[in-house]
């Protein structure tokens, strides 16, 4: 015997089952973007979009080889200007050559001189990007 068959139904409500969600590629693009935009945002933007952390780096390797269209700036990453700091005297300065770091999103660091071979440093640069 059911106790509700004698109450009429006076409001129904249907919710959310939390399906499959479609995202856009502007939006998956937009999502990757900000999860670039800080140190460690990326489990933090996964968790605003309610996407998770291995969609989001699926989301990052299909930004990376535009999949998303030409407009893909997902490897970007913003610059940090510094105060200068006094040169250093040493046998590096002394010979004319210079250094430049170069840190990753990912954090990996490269010290290369002025002569290095630029395609071979932007392959090492993304072989950097792509470890997690």
């Amino acid at each position: 015997m059911d106790v509700y068959t004698d109450t009429p139904i006076s409001r129904l409500e249907i919710v959310e089952s939390g399906g499959r969600r479609r995202f856009s590629d502007e939006a998956k693009l937009r999502i990757v973007e900000e999860s670039y935009s800080g140190r460690r945002l990326g489990s933090a933007t996964a968790r605003k979009y309610g996407i998770t952390r291995s969609q989001l780096n699926e989301w990052r390797d299909a930004a990376r080889a535009g999949r998303f269209g030409p407009a893909s700036r997902a490897g970007f990453v913003p610059a940090v200007i510094v105060p200068e700091v006094a040169a250093a005297t040493g046998p590096l300065m002394a010979n004319g050559s210079g250094r430049i770091e170069i840190v990753t999103a990912n954090g990996r660091r490269v010290l290369v001189d002025r002569d290095v071979d630029v395609e071979a440093l932007i392959r090492v640069v993304q072989a950097l990007e792509r470890l997690t």
